[in-house]
């Protein structure tokens, strides 16, 4: 049951963390902690890379189990740096397009969430945050 809260608790643990730094950084939004898809470090990451840590341990390196954590981990990264990245700069350029509108025109669009997808660092730093985080859950 452990490989399945751990890496739970782990990917909310890191939603508040990013809150966290959000507070530090003067723009805490509490609706970020469900609605958010982007930011510094990725939960998505911690919780891929901590399910993957922990079913390597309990399952074997070489077991299927890990293979497809693993697996899982690779798509989920890669569509957070790539696919939803770019929806996350499409956004500030159409954003950008509203507001140079008329104001007439411009109400009639809505404003997107600028914060998708993720940096390679945001990325490395959840990874890193998943790893420990399922190693020490195999130590205790």
């Amino acid at each position: 049951m452990g490989i399945v809260i751990i890496p739970i608790l782990t990917a909310l643990g890191v939603q508040i963390l990013k809150l966290s730094v959000d507070k530090i950084k003067g723009n805490l939004d509490l609706k970020r902690i469900w609605d958010s898809y982007g930011g510094m470090p990725s939960s998505h990451a911690a919780f891929v890379a901590c399910l993957a840590t922990m079913a390597g341990y309990q399952e074997g390196w070489s077991s299927a189990a890990f293979a497809i954590a693993l697996v899982l981990a690779i798509l989920t990264v890669r569509d957070a740096m790539g696919f939803r990245y770019e929806i996350g700069v499409h956004s500030k350029i159409l954003n950008r397009l509203v507001r140079e509108h008329p104001q007439a025109q411009a109400k009639t669009y809505p404003l997107l969430s600028e914060r998708w997808g993720h940096t390679p660092s945001q990325i490395i730093v959840g990874s890193l945050i998943g790893i420990i985080v399922g190693m020490l859950a195999q130590l205790f």
